[in-house]
């Protein structure tokens, strides 16, 4: 072999040896990077290398044991969060700043008349709860939220402008600066933007104290009561109102059953907390009777005290019902609550101007509103004839109602039977 091949064949045996070692110091430092991602153990003071072998030893059986048997290490999925070596240094800033970010607080306000509730959210707009937090209303001092669910409501206030500042709180970013609020002199009837925020389901509250709305036309009730399903020809309608009470609807039998339309609780406001509540079977009551072909309109049941808890449960409809279209007005049902509800003792005038802002609110929205009574209702918790320009949706037991003022809808029994929903339904006859 001459000088020249010779050369190349050494350079080429230099090459293999050092790629080959390139590789092993390579493999070497990326078991070594595996092993400090994996490793949970912590050096003691004072241990000696043959200590500390035998305890990273025991620990690593440990947690091999642990991911053999729950294809985990322990039971907490987000475990590997606290983990500061998990991450490569960039991924761990992008964590941090994630983390940060849902510590950042901001003040959501409202005012409807002379008040002002302050809701405290983080960066995705969700309620913080859980925590109590201060905010400082100029020249007036501090309000605390006291039940810790996020919100602040401020009352009595003279109309005109404020600033307001959350106070700090250990664990969060509050804003620096003060916000600039206006509290309004007279309520507007105008929907609440950030209503959805209120609105809880049934988890989050005890339905048996809450829901306990009763039927007042079963006190007017006689034995002239229709409980068969009539079928009315011409321009008047067929229909059922449902709510939870009514479970799981097979809305196409319904629809074959000669069923027209149908009103569907959208909510109700909890007697007696007074929290807004979704009905739990709204959602799937409104969809299938839509997909059935069938009319809809909704109705809420009403605990509201004034005209501002009117607006806000007027907004609170329309946030639910924003998805679907409506064919048949948005009702406020008004009616007893089982004597302990928050509204039952309200007098004749304060009962109309709930029901009044309420409709108001609705039609200010672009819907057309309306009011569910029973006749004794009518005649004697209400001012009725200020209603007259709402749809009037009557509940009379009787063959022929006594009721002599104005209604469109008249609900004639709760004890009818439909093809399609088990137990007992509430029949109604639509006049158009």
């Amino acid at each position: 072999m001459d000088s020249r091949l010779r050369r190349m064949a050494i350079a080429a045996s230099l090459g293999v040896i050092l790629l080959v070692s390139l590789l092993v110091v390579y493999t070497n430092q990326e078991k070594d990077r595996r092993k400090t991602y994996s490793s949970y153990t912590q050096t003691t003071t004072g241990q000696t290398a043959g200590q500390q072998v035998a305890s990273n030893t025991t620990t690593e059986v440990s947690r091999y044991e642990q991911v053999v048997q729950n294809g985990q290490i322990g039971n907490d999925l987000k475990a590997f969060l606290q983990d500061n070596t998990f991450f490569d240094p960039v991924e761990n800033k992008v964590l941090e700043a994630a983390k940060s970010l849902k510590k950042q607080l901001s003040l959501m306000i409202t005012s409807v008349e002379k008040d002002l509730r302050v809701q405290i959210v983080d960066a995705e707009g969700a309620l913080v709860a859980g925590e109590s937090f201060y905010v400082s209303l100029a020249g007036l001092g501090e309000y605390k939220d006291l039940d810790q669910d996020g919100i602040i409501y401020i009352g009595d206030l003279d109309s005109g402008e404020y600033n307001i500042k959350l106070l700090p709180i250990s664990g969060y970013q509050v804003p620096e600066t003060e916000t600039k609020v206006q509290v309004k002199q007279k309520v507007e009837y105008v929907p609440i933007s950030d209503i959805s925020l209120l609105i809880k389901t049934e988890d989050e509250v005890d339905p048996k104290v809450e829901d306990t709305g009763e039927q007042g036309a079963l006190d007017d009730a006689d034995n002239t009561e229709i409980q068969q399903l009539q079928k009315p020809g011409g321009t008047t309608k067929a229909g059922i109102d449902v709510s939870k009470w009514n479970k799981e609807i097979d809305w196409d039998k319904v629809k074959n059953a000669g069923i027209e339309f149908a009103i569907i609780r959208a909510g109700y406001r909890g007697s007696s907390t007074g929290a807004l509540v979704e009905d739990p079977y709204f959602r799937a009551n409104i969809k299938g009777a839509t997909a059935s072909g069938l009319k809809v309109g909704v109705y809420f049941f009403t605990q509201a005290v004034n005209e501002v808890e009117a607006v806000e449960e007027a907004s609170a409809v329309l946030n639910m019902i924003k998805e679907y279209k409506l064919d048949y007005p948005i009702f406020i049902d008004t009616e007893g609550a089982g004597g302990n509800g928050r509204a039952d003792g309200l007098n004749a005038e304060t009962r109309t101007l709930v029901c009044e802002a309420f409709c108001r609110t609705i039609e200010n929205a672009g819907y057309k509103a309306g009011v569910y009574a029973s006749r004794n209702w009518y005649n004697n918790a209400l001012k009725t004839q200020r209603l007259n320009d709402y749809y009037i949706w009557l509940a009379e037991y009787r063959s022929t109602p006594l009721y002599q003022g104005y209604y469109k809808m008249w609900q004639y029994t709760s004890k009818g039977q439909v093809d399609g929903i088990n137990g007992n339904v509430d029949l109604n006859i639509a006049y158009e």
